[in-house]
């Protein structure tokens, strides 16, 4: 916290800070902190003369959108969305700090919200990149679309986004280097639960919760990436969503309130871990989680029906 006032026209030291605030789930600092980010970046952009947006900046939006999903507000998450996309040039050319953020933030507003057919369509921004040395950056789009399909019901969709994804994993194998293959684990991490979702999608229960797990186990072996605000859909909170899906409640609480120890005040966990423990018959914890929930969203005028589901909830307590 007072690290920032340290150089505050500093883009980098103003962002900084939101590492924390994003791994103990405080939103609303981490908003702060990279408004503050994004605009240094824009005068630095401005002032040097450089032409497009600053990587530093395109960072920044993605912490701030993925704190703006977490409070709720999709207006705000939406507005730096269509930002994004009016971006042609980001400077330095082909860094990962702007290559992650434009793949990672559309497929964050999609997936956060449950939008499957939206998701299922996502095209990545018009911005001048050299794509082919992203294939990590590149298969976050793509399993936001395999995804959005497979819970659309359009498995032929899905099943191809897989093969995409799996070629980039293939392709991350190739390259003998620490680096290529933590990001060839994390690809990896995105097939599973693909599989997993395509197989729930065909009616093979059994088998997708088997894929989803080991989804669960291969993201808990791999550390979060110290560039990224955290996995754009974390496979505790997919499984907890495929247990609830299939009726298994109980399970279900267990899988969110896991992803809710590695990923602090989240949303859809504490929305999950709400509806799972309701359908359990822990009304107690139903009620915590809910209004946990109300809380972290109460300055937000949000839309989002999960939100109206936990008034209602609560008031009849």
């Amino acid at each position: 916290r007072r690290y920032a006032a340290i150089a505050p026209a500093s883009a980098h030291a103003q962002h900084m800070p939101s590492h924390i605030f994003t791994r103990l789930g405080l939103w609303d600092e981490s908003i702060s902190s990279n408004i503050n980010s994004a605009a240094s970046a824009v005068c630095y952009a401005e002032g040097s003369g450089q032409k497009g947006n600053w990587s530093q900046e395109i960072h920044a939006l993605d912490y701030l959108v993925y704190a703006y999903l977490q409070i709720g507000d999709n207006q705000k998450a939406s507005a730096q969305n269509a930002y994004l996309y009016s971006m042609t040039t980001m400077f330095p050319a082909n860094e990962f700090a702007a290559a992650y953020p434009a793949n990672a933030i559309p497929a964050r507003i999609a997936l956060e919200n449950k939008q499957w057919a939206e998701a299922a369509k996502l095209e990545r921004p018009p911005v001048t990149f050299e794509w082919s040395s992203f294939p990590w950056e590149q298969s976050i789009l793509h399993f936001a679309r395999a995804i959005g399909a497979a819970r659309s019901g359009d498995v032929p969709s899905a099943e191809t986004e897989l093969q995409i994804i799996n070629n980039f994993h293939q392709a991350l194998m190739k390259v003998n280097s620490a680096a290529s293959s933590y990001r060839a684990n994390q690809v990896q991490v995105e097939a599973k639960a693909t599989e997993a979702w395509i197989a729930y999608a065909k009616g093979n229960t059994k088998e997708a919760l088997n894929l989803m797990r080991l989804a669960v186990d291969l993201e808990s072996k791999t550390t979060k990436h110290p560039v990224t605000p955290g996995e754009v859909l974390p496979a505790n909170q997919l499984l907890g969503d495929m247990l609830l899906a299939a009726n298994d409640p109980s399970k279900a609480l267990i899988a969110y309130e896991a992803d809710l120890d590695r990923h602090p005040n989240r949303f859809n966990s504490l929305y999950g871990a709400a509806i799972a423990a309701k359908q359990s018959g822990d009304k107690a914890k139903a009620i915590t989680y809910f209004r946990a929930l109300l809380q972290q969203t109460k300055d937000v005028n949000s839309p989002r029906p999960e939100l109206e589901e936990a008034r209602k909830f609560t008031a009849e307590i």
